[in-house]
Protein backbone atom coordinates (compact mmCIF):
# COMPACT_ATOMS: atom_id res chain seq x y z
CA UNK A 1 0.00 0.00 0.00
CA UNK A 2 1.37 3.44 -0.90
CA UNK A 3 2.11 5.98 1.81
CA UNK A 4 -0.79 8.24 0.86
CA UNK A 5 -3.24 5.32 1.07
CA UNK A 6 -2.11 4.60 4.63
CA UNK A 7 -3.23 8.06 5.82
CA UNK A 8 -6.90 7.80 6.75
CA UNK A 9 -9.47 9.73 8.75
CA UNK A 10 -10.73 8.52 12.11
CA UNK A 11 -14.11 7.32 10.80
CA UNK A 12 -12.55 5.37 7.93
CA UNK A 13 -9.98 3.86 10.29
CA UNK A 14 -12.65 2.67 12.74
CA UNK A 15 -14.76 1.33 9.88
CA UNK A 16 -11.77 -0.68 8.57
CA UNK A 17 -10.45 -1.90 11.92
CA UNK A 18 -13.44 -1.80 14.26
CA UNK A 19 -14.51 -4.71 16.39
CA UNK A 20 -15.01 -7.56 15.91
CA UNK A 21 -11.80 -8.04 13.95
CA UNK A 22 -9.40 -10.80 13.06
CA UNK A 23 -6.19 -8.78 13.26
CA UNK A 24 -4.35 -7.80 16.42
CA UNK A 25 -4.28 -3.99 16.19
CA UNK A 26 -1.47 -2.06 17.89
CA UNK A 27 -1.81 1.69 18.47
CA UNK A 28 0.68 4.37 19.40
CA UNK A 29 0.66 8.13 19.08
CA UNK A 30 2.85 11.17 19.10
CA UNK A 31 4.05 14.30 17.34
CA UNK A 32 6.84 12.59 15.35
CA UNK A 33 8.05 16.05 14.38
CA UNK A 34 11.62 15.23 13.35
CA UNK A 35 11.71 11.52 12.63
CA UNK A 36 14.89 9.86 13.90
CA UNK A 37 16.34 6.44 14.64
CA UNK A 38 14.70 6.27 18.06
CA UNK A 39 11.28 6.71 16.44
CA UNK A 40 11.96 4.07 13.80
CA UNK A 41 13.16 1.49 16.34
CA UNK A 42 10.21 2.29 18.61
CA UNK A 43 7.69 1.88 15.77
CA UNK A 44 9.30 -1.38 14.61
CA UNK A 45 9.11 -2.69 18.17
CA UNK A 46 5.45 -1.67 18.48
CA UNK A 47 4.60 -3.30 15.14
CA UNK A 48 6.09 -6.54 16.41
CA UNK A 49 3.35 -6.73 19.06
CA UNK A 50 0.55 -7.33 16.56
CA UNK A 51 -0.66 -7.62 12.99
CA UNK A 52 -1.23 -3.93 12.21
CA UNK A 53 0.28 -0.73 13.59
CA UNK A 54 -1.82 2.44 13.73
CA UNK A 55 -0.12 5.74 14.53
CA UNK A 56 -2.21 8.59 15.92
CA UNK A 57 -0.50 11.81 14.87
CA UNK A 58 -0.95 15.16 16.61
CA UNK A 59 -2.14 17.89 14.25
CA UNK A 60 -0.03 21.04 13.95
CA UNK A 61 -2.28 22.96 16.36
CA UNK A 62 -2.07 20.14 18.89
CA UNK A 63 1.74 20.07 18.62
CA UNK A 64 1.92 23.84 19.17
CA UNK A 65 -0.18 23.56 22.32
CA UNK A 66 2.06 20.78 23.65
CA UNK A 67 5.51 21.89 22.49
CA UNK A 68 5.26 25.66 22.02
CA UNK A 69 4.94 28.16 19.17
CA UNK A 70 8.13 27.12 17.35
CA UNK A 71 6.86 23.59 16.80
CA UNK A 72 6.20 21.58 14.79
CA UNK A 73 9.22 21.89 12.55
CA UNK A 74 7.48 19.84 9.85
CA UNK A 75 3.80 20.28 8.92
CA UNK A 76 1.32 17.50 9.70
CA UNK A 77 0.94 16.39 6.07
CA UNK A 78 4.71 15.86 5.78
CA UNK A 79 4.96 14.12 9.16
CA UNK A 80 2.10 11.79 8.20
CA UNK A 81 3.61 10.97 4.80
CA UNK A 82 7.03 10.14 6.28
CA UNK A 83 5.45 7.90 8.94
CA UNK A 84 3.24 6.20 6.35
CA UNK A 85 6.34 5.49 4.26
CA UNK A 86 7.75 3.24 6.98
CA UNK A 87 7.24 -0.50 6.49
CA UNK A 88 6.29 -0.90 10.16
CA UNK A 89 3.36 1.55 9.92
CA UNK A 90 0.06 0.32 8.48
CA UNK A 91 -2.14 3.39 9.10
CA UNK A 92 -1.70 7.00 10.18
CA UNK A 93 -4.59 9.12 11.43
CA UNK A 94 -4.69 12.60 12.91
CA UNK A 95 -6.07 13.82 16.22
CA UNK A 96 -6.49 17.50 17.07
CA UNK A 97 -7.17 17.09 20.78
CA UNK A 98 -4.45 17.43 23.40
CA UNK A 99 -4.62 13.68 24.04
CA UNK A 100 -5.64 10.75 21.83
CA UNK A 101 -8.22 9.44 24.35
CA UNK A 102 -11.22 9.87 22.02
CA UNK A 103 -9.37 8.21 19.15
CA UNK A 104 -8.27 5.31 21.36
CA UNK A 105 -11.80 4.82 22.70
CA UNK A 106 -13.21 4.83 19.15
CA UNK A 107 -10.64 2.27 17.90
CA UNK A 108 -10.10 0.21 21.08
CA UNK A 109 -6.81 -1.32 19.92
CA UNK A 110 -5.70 -4.70 21.19
CA UNK A 111 -2.37 -3.22 22.27
CA UNK A 112 -1.64 0.38 23.29
CA UNK A 113 2.06 1.26 23.24
CA UNK A 114 3.91 4.29 24.57
CA UNK A 115 7.60 4.98 25.04
CA UNK A 116 9.59 4.37 28.20
CA UNK A 117 9.32 8.00 29.27
CA UNK A 118 5.73 7.18 30.33
CA UNK A 119 4.54 5.31 33.40
CA UNK A 120 2.04 2.60 32.54
CA UNK A 121 -0.62 4.01 34.87
CA UNK A 122 -0.32 7.46 33.25
CA UNK A 123 -0.89 6.34 29.66
CA UNK A 124 -3.98 8.04 28.26
CA UNK A 125 -6.57 5.51 27.11
CA UNK A 126 -4.89 2.65 28.93
CA UNK A 127 -7.78 1.99 31.31
CA UNK A 128 -10.25 1.88 28.41
CA UNK A 129 -8.07 -0.50 26.38
CA UNK A 130 -7.61 -2.83 29.34
CA UNK A 131 -11.36 -2.73 30.16
CA UNK A 132 -12.00 -3.94 26.59
CA UNK A 133 -9.57 -6.86 27.05
CA UNK A 134 -6.50 -5.23 25.52
CA UNK A 135 -3.08 -4.59 26.96
CA UNK A 136 -0.87 -1.57 27.61
CA UNK A 137 2.85 -1.80 26.87
CA UNK A 138 5.66 0.60 27.77
CA UNK A 139 8.38 0.20 25.13
CA UNK A 140 12.00 1.01 25.93
CA UNK A 141 13.47 4.22 24.54
CA UNK A 142 16.57 4.26 22.38
CA UNK A 143 19.18 6.01 24.56
CA UNK A 144 20.46 9.35 23.32
CA UNK A 145 17.84 9.73 20.60
CA UNK A 146 15.26 12.51 20.94
CA UNK A 147 13.81 15.28 18.82
CA UNK A 148 14.66 17.83 21.52
CA UNK A 149 18.34 16.79 21.48
CA UNK A 150 18.45 16.95 17.68
CA UNK A 151 16.92 20.44 17.63
CA UNK A 152 19.32 21.63 20.35
CA UNK A 153 22.31 20.34 18.37
CA UNK A 154 21.00 22.02 15.21
CA UNK A 155 20.57 25.35 17.02
CA UNK A 156 24.13 25.16 18.41
CA UNK A 157 25.54 24.44 14.95
CA UNK A 158 23.59 27.23 13.24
Amino acid sequence: MSAEHKIVGREELVARLGRPRNERVVFTNGCFDVLHRGHVEYLESARGLGDLLVVGLNTDDSVRRLKGPSRPVNPEEDRAYVLAGLASVDYVTFFAEDTPRDLIVALLPDVLVKGGDYRREDIVGGAEVEAAGGEVVVAPLVPGRSTTAILQRAAQNA
